[in-house]
């Protein structure tokens, strides 16, 4: 049996990893009795920590939000993962949290014990981040939307359509979604009355709560992939084809399937096929593929790679005449 000091830190963590327990659920976890578990809640909320208790035979307990945030436990692979994640938020994509993740990351890391610093550090060291495509999303819009969702509370907001025009939206929210590359909405517009998707990005007002609604049933079980579904539905401004002077079998696994089609040319080239509104972004991740590439079409992509090539060449020789060291990078 657990001394009472080591009981109540595992007490903690249990309450901490997931919303509800039953007392009987506890007491075997910790192999003490229920009067025991009723005891160590006790303990807990005379050191500040809000548990709740629900009475009867279907009671239980779980960790309430308190004035003060309590110190949080976190096993070795929690606390590894919580770091990464700061590093990639600090990156950017949510506007407005890069300098609170910096310093998150920061507290968190001094206090890892050294074996999981070392991991900490492997990760971040030798992982490459490709550049964000993505627009970038406010935090508290994300947030807002995100409590509308499990309040089951309708949204009020600004929404610009593809082709630019402004449009007041009202919607029953259900999930938020990012694809890898963009986030979004997936709610009932009570307007059309029907399942839409909305780029978060395109959001023009901040979110305004409306009345609560009564959840309905959507006619799909995965969000993400009623976001890619919508996705492929879309008409984008530019569709891209471009030859990719390399197997199929090399390039497929770096070009996801929701982002771009590839068919295999011939033993050496693959088709690369897929649709954009933004032009420097597809030319800046095709050149990332790291193989040589032929754009088909449209013209524009083809003008954008050849105005891009242009300011790649004047950096390389404005660093060249400066005699830095950039002139003896490798390609």
């Amino acid at each position: 049996m657990l001394e009472t000091s080591a009981r109540l830190l595992r007490l903690l963590s249990l309450l901490q990893s997931r919303p509800y327990w039953s007392g009987v659920e506890l007491a075997d976890r910790l192999e003490v009795t229920t009067r025991t578990v009723r005891k160590d809640v006790d303990r807990l909320r005379t050191l500040g920590y809000p548990v709740t208790a629900r009475p009867g035979a279907a009671g239980g307990y779980r960790m309430g939000s308190g004035a003060a945030l309590p110190p949080l436990l976190l096993d070795d692979d929690e606390a590894v993962a919580v770091a990464i994640a700061l590093r990639i938020a600090s990156r950017g994509g949510v506007s407005g949290i890069e300098e609170t993740a910096i310093t998150a990351v920061a507290k968190l890391e001094q206090i890892l014990p050294s074996r999981l610093r070392r991991r900490v550090n492997a990760l971040r060291s030798f992982t490459v981040a490709p550049a964000r495509l993505g627009s970038e999303v406010d935090a508290e819009t994300l947030a807002n939307i995100a409590i509308a969702c499990r309040d089951e509370t309708c949204l009020r907001f600004g929404y610009e359509r593809a082709d630019g025009t402004a449009s007041r939206r009202v919607v029953e929210p259900l999930r938020i979604v990012h694809n890898g590359w963009r986030w979004y909405l997936v709610a009932w517009d009570t307007t059309r009355e029907d399942w839409r998707t909305f780029r978060v990005d395109r959001i023009t007002s901040a979110p305004e709560p409306d009345r609560r609604f009564v959840p309905r049933t959507p006619p799909f079980t995965d969000a993400a992939e009623f976001v890619a579904e919508s996705i492929g539905a879309m008409r984008y401004r530019w569709e891209v084809r471009v030859t990719l002077h390399a197997p199929l079998g090399e390039v497929a696994p770096r070009v996801p399937s929701r982002f771009a089609t590839l068919t295999a040319i011939d033993g050496g080239r693959c088709l690369l096929e897929a649709n954009t509104d933004w032009l420097a972004s597809m030319a800046v991740y095709i050149a990332e593929l790291g193989v040589d590439f032929t754009v088909l079409e449209p013209p524009e992509l083809i003008a954008e790679v050849r105005t891009l090539a242009q300011r790649f060449a004047r950096a390389a020789s404005s660093g060249q005449s400066a005699g830095g060291d950039a002139t003896h990078a490798q390609p």
